[in-house]
Protein backbone atom coordinates (compact mmCIF):
# COMPACT_ATOMS: atom_id res chain seq x y z
CA UNK A 1 0.00 0.00 0.00
CA UNK A 2 1.42 3.22 -1.16
CA UNK A 3 0.09 6.34 1.03
CA UNK A 4 0.90 9.95 0.57
CA UNK A 5 3.59 11.73 2.06
CA UNK A 6 2.24 15.54 1.82
CA UNK A 7 0.17 16.93 5.01
CA UNK A 8 -0.51 21.05 3.34
CA UNK A 9 -3.90 21.47 2.05
CA UNK A 10 -2.78 23.94 -0.48
CA UNK A 11 -1.96 27.49 1.29
CA UNK A 12 -4.85 27.56 3.22
CA UNK A 13 -2.74 26.45 6.20
CA UNK A 14 -4.86 23.36 6.98
CA UNK A 15 -3.69 19.80 6.92
CA UNK A 16 -4.41 17.12 4.63
CA UNK A 17 -3.10 13.69 4.29
CA UNK A 18 -4.96 10.10 3.89
CA UNK A 19 -7.90 9.28 4.29
CA UNK A 20 -8.44 6.80 7.48
CA UNK A 21 -11.35 4.75 6.10
CA UNK A 22 -9.66 4.44 2.24
CA UNK A 23 -6.81 2.69 3.92
CA UNK A 24 -7.88 1.11 6.93
CA UNK A 25 -10.92 -0.53 5.17
CA UNK A 26 -8.89 -1.88 2.59
CA UNK A 27 -5.98 -2.83 4.76
CA UNK A 28 -8.10 -4.97 7.45
CA UNK A 29 -9.65 -6.72 3.88
CA UNK A 30 -6.37 -7.96 3.44
CA UNK A 31 -4.92 -9.07 6.65
CA UNK A 32 -8.56 -10.79 7.13
CA UNK A 33 -7.57 -12.69 3.76
CA UNK A 34 -4.36 -13.65 5.00
CA UNK A 35 -2.33 -10.98 2.72
CA UNK A 36 1.51 -9.67 3.98
CA UNK A 37 0.67 -5.84 3.97
CA UNK A 38 3.64 -3.28 3.67
CA UNK A 39 2.99 0.06 3.64
CA UNK A 40 5.29 3.06 2.12
CA UNK A 41 5.81 6.90 1.22
CA UNK A 42 7.54 8.94 -0.86
CA UNK A 43 9.47 9.91 2.00
CA UNK A 44 9.19 7.43 4.50
CA UNK A 45 8.49 7.53 8.03
CA UNK A 46 4.79 8.69 9.48
CA UNK A 47 2.35 8.92 6.93
CA UNK A 48 0.41 12.46 7.84
CA UNK A 49 -3.39 11.55 8.87
CA UNK A 50 -6.15 14.16 6.71
CA UNK A 51 -7.55 15.15 10.49
CA UNK A 52 -10.89 15.51 8.78
CA UNK A 53 -10.92 11.90 8.42
CA UNK A 54 -10.91 10.96 12.05
CA UNK A 55 -14.26 12.93 12.94
CA UNK A 56 -16.96 11.06 14.07
CA UNK A 57 -19.07 11.58 11.15
CA UNK A 58 -16.40 9.80 8.68
CA UNK A 59 -16.16 6.67 11.16
CA UNK A 60 -16.73 3.26 10.03
CA UNK A 61 -16.16 -0.33 11.96
CA UNK A 62 -12.65 -0.47 9.88
CA UNK A 63 -11.23 3.18 11.06
CA UNK A 64 -12.60 1.87 14.68
CA UNK A 65 -10.55 -1.05 14.32
CA UNK A 66 -7.73 0.81 13.26
CA UNK A 67 -7.91 3.39 16.24
CA UNK A 68 -7.36 0.37 18.55
CA UNK A 69 -5.01 -1.20 16.47
CA UNK A 70 -1.42 -0.30 17.85
CA UNK A 71 0.34 -2.65 15.58
CA UNK A 72 -1.17 -0.73 12.75
CA UNK A 73 -0.63 2.92 13.71
CA UNK A 74 3.19 1.89 14.38
CA UNK A 75 3.07 0.68 10.62
CA UNK A 76 1.88 4.04 9.86
CA UNK A 77 4.56 6.05 11.71
CA UNK A 78 7.14 3.77 10.39
CA UNK A 79 6.56 3.20 6.64
CA UNK A 80 9.30 2.33 3.99
CA UNK A 81 10.98 4.47 1.63
CA UNK A 82 9.15 4.07 -1.50
CA UNK A 83 12.33 4.02 -3.62
CA UNK A 84 13.46 1.14 -1.43
CA UNK A 85 9.79 -0.77 -2.58
CA UNK A 86 10.92 -3.44 -5.41
CA UNK A 87 7.83 -4.47 -7.15
CA UNK A 88 9.45 -8.11 -7.69
CA UNK A 89 8.46 -8.58 -3.80
CA UNK A 90 4.78 -8.20 -4.43
CA UNK A 91 1.63 -9.42 -5.62
CA UNK A 92 -0.33 -6.02 -6.46
CA UNK A 93 -0.50 -2.48 -4.84
CA UNK A 94 -3.31 -0.25 -3.48
CA UNK A 95 -3.04 3.35 -2.82
CA UNK A 96 -5.76 4.84 -0.32
CA UNK A 97 -6.62 8.58 -0.96
CA UNK A 98 -7.09 11.85 0.80
CA UNK A 99 -6.52 15.10 -1.04
CA UNK A 100 -2.40 14.40 -0.29
CA UNK A 101 -1.69 12.07 -3.39
CA UNK A 102 -2.67 15.20 -5.70
CA UNK A 103 0.47 16.89 -4.25
CA UNK A 104 3.12 14.15 -3.74
CA UNK A 105 2.03 10.83 -6.09
CA UNK A 106 0.64 12.67 -9.49
CA UNK A 107 4.11 13.34 -10.81
CA UNK A 108 6.30 10.91 -8.20
CA UNK A 109 8.67 9.48 -10.50
CA UNK A 110 9.26 6.51 -8.02
CA UNK A 111 5.69 6.19 -8.26
CA UNK A 112 5.28 6.13 -11.83
CA UNK A 113 7.97 3.29 -12.48
CA UNK A 114 6.30 1.20 -9.82
CA UNK A 115 3.24 1.08 -11.43
CA UNK A 116 4.79 1.10 -14.50
CA UNK A 117 6.77 -2.40 -13.31
CA UNK A 118 3.85 -4.01 -11.68
CA UNK A 119 1.50 -3.25 -14.98
CA UNK A 120 4.54 -4.77 -17.14
CA UNK A 121 4.53 -7.57 -15.26
CA UNK A 122 0.78 -8.47 -14.87
CA UNK A 123 -0.05 -7.73 -11.83
CA UNK A 124 -2.91 -5.59 -10.63
CA UNK A 125 -2.83 -1.96 -9.68
CA UNK A 126 -5.03 0.09 -7.18
CA UNK A 127 -6.47 3.30 -6.13
CA UNK A 128 -9.05 5.25 -4.68
CA UNK A 129 -10.65 8.60 -4.51
CA UNK A 130 -7.62 11.45 -5.21
CA UNK A 131 -5.72 8.49 -5.44
CA UNK A 132 -6.69 7.72 -9.30
CA UNK A 133 -3.99 10.96 -9.50
CA UNK A 134 -1.12 8.08 -9.34
CA UNK A 135 -2.13 6.79 -12.72
CA UNK A 136 -2.63 10.06 -14.30
CA UNK A 137 1.28 9.93 -15.82
CA UNK A 138 1.73 6.47 -16.03
CA UNK A 139 2.75 5.35 -19.67
CA UNK A 140 2.79 1.76 -21.57
CA UNK A 141 5.76 0.43 -23.68
CA UNK A 142 3.57 2.17 -26.55
CA UNK A 143 4.05 5.70 -24.68
CA UNK A 144 0.58 5.93 -24.29
CA UNK A 145 -1.37 6.83 -20.93
CA UNK A 146 -1.91 3.90 -19.44
CA UNK A 147 -5.49 4.97 -18.57
CA UNK A 148 -6.66 5.58 -22.02
CA UNK A 149 -9.59 3.76 -23.09
CA UNK A 150 -10.02 2.54 -19.94
CA UNK A 151 -12.53 2.44 -17.40
CA UNK A 152 -11.27 4.22 -14.17
CA UNK A 153 -12.93 6.63 -11.49
CA UNK A 154 -11.72 8.85 -9.01
CA UNK A 155 -13.06 11.50 -6.97
CA UNK A 156 -16.06 13.27 -8.97
CA UNK A 157 -15.95 17.02 -9.45
CA UNK A 158 -18.85 17.71 -8.11
CA UNK A 159 -17.84 15.80 -4.88
CA UNK A 160 -14.98 18.55 -4.57
CA UNK A 161 -17.14 21.22 -5.16
CA UNK A 162 -19.44 20.04 -2.04
CA UNK A 163 -16.33 19.96 -0.03
CA UNK A 164 -15.73 23.24 -1.03
CA UNK A 165 -11.89 22.35 -2.19
CA UNK A 166 -11.98 23.22 -6.13
CA UNK A 167 -10.29 26.34 -6.00
CA UNK A 168 -7.78 24.74 -3.47
CA UNK A 169 -6.64 21.60 -4.88
CA UNK A 170 -4.07 21.62 -7.92
CA UNK A 171 -5.99 19.87 -10.60
CA UNK A 172 -9.74 18.38 -10.53
CA UNK A 173 -9.02 15.05 -10.67
CA UNK A 174 -11.65 13.83 -12.72
CA UNK A 175 -11.16 16.22 -15.92
CA UNK A 176 -7.40 15.06 -15.47
CA UNK A 177 -8.35 11.49 -15.59
CA UNK A 178 -10.64 12.57 -18.84
CA UNK A 179 -7.96 14.73 -20.22
CA UNK A 180 -5.73 11.18 -20.45
CA UNK A 181 -7.61 9.53 -22.40
CA UNK A 182 -9.53 7.42 -19.31
CA UNK A 183 -13.19 6.03 -20.21
CA UNK A 184 -14.31 8.30 -16.97
CA UNK A 185 -17.15 6.37 -15.12
CA UNK A 186 -18.76 7.32 -12.02
CA UNK A 187 -21.90 6.55 -9.29
CA UNK A 188 -23.91 9.18 -6.98
CA UNK A 189 -21.84 11.53 -5.30
CA UNK A 190 -20.72 9.87 -1.88
CA UNK A 191 -22.30 6.26 -2.99
CA UNK A 192 -20.02 3.25 -3.17
CA UNK A 193 -18.47 2.80 -6.93
CA UNK A 194 -15.82 1.02 -7.97
CA UNK A 195 -14.75 -0.45 -11.80
CA UNK A 196 -12.08 -2.72 -13.06
CA UNK A 197 -10.46 -2.50 -16.47
CA UNK A 198 -7.79 -5.24 -16.83
CA UNK A 199 -5.32 -5.18 -14.35
CA UNK A 200 -6.72 -1.87 -13.17
CA UNK A 201 -9.13 -1.21 -10.19
CA UNK A 202 -10.15 2.28 -9.45
CA UNK A 203 -13.22 3.65 -6.79
CA UNK A 204 -14.41 6.73 -6.44
CA UNK A 205 -14.64 8.21 -3.34
CA UNK A 206 -14.56 6.86 0.58
CA UNK A 207 -17.39 4.80 0.61
CA UNK A 208 -15.76 2.83 -2.45
CA UNK A 209 -12.49 1.25 -0.73
CA UNK A 210 -13.86 -1.76 0.33
CA UNK A 211 -15.05 -2.24 -3.27
CA UNK A 212 -11.85 -2.27 -4.53
CA UNK A 213 -10.19 -4.09 -1.84
CA UNK A 214 -12.25 -6.40 -2.45
CA UNK A 215 -11.74 -6.52 -6.65
CA UNK A 216 -8.11 -6.29 -5.81
CA UNK A 217 -8.24 -9.42 -3.74
CA UNK A 218 -10.01 -11.55 -6.49
CA UNK A 219 -7.79 -10.68 -9.03
CA UNK A 220 -5.17 -11.52 -6.78
CA UNK A 221 -6.41 -14.71 -5.93
CA UNK A 222 -7.15 -15.70 -9.74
Amino acid sequence: MVLTSHDQLGDTGKKTGFWVEEFAAPYYAFIDAGAEVTLATPKGGQAPIDPTSTLEDFQTEATERFDADRDAQAKIAATLKLSDINESDYDAVFYPGGHGPLWDLTDNRESIALIESFLNSGKAVSAVCHASAALLNVKNASGDFVIKDKKVTGFTNSEEEAVQLTEVVPFLLEDELVKRGGDYQKGQDWEAFAVQDGLIVTGQNPASSALVADKLLAQISD
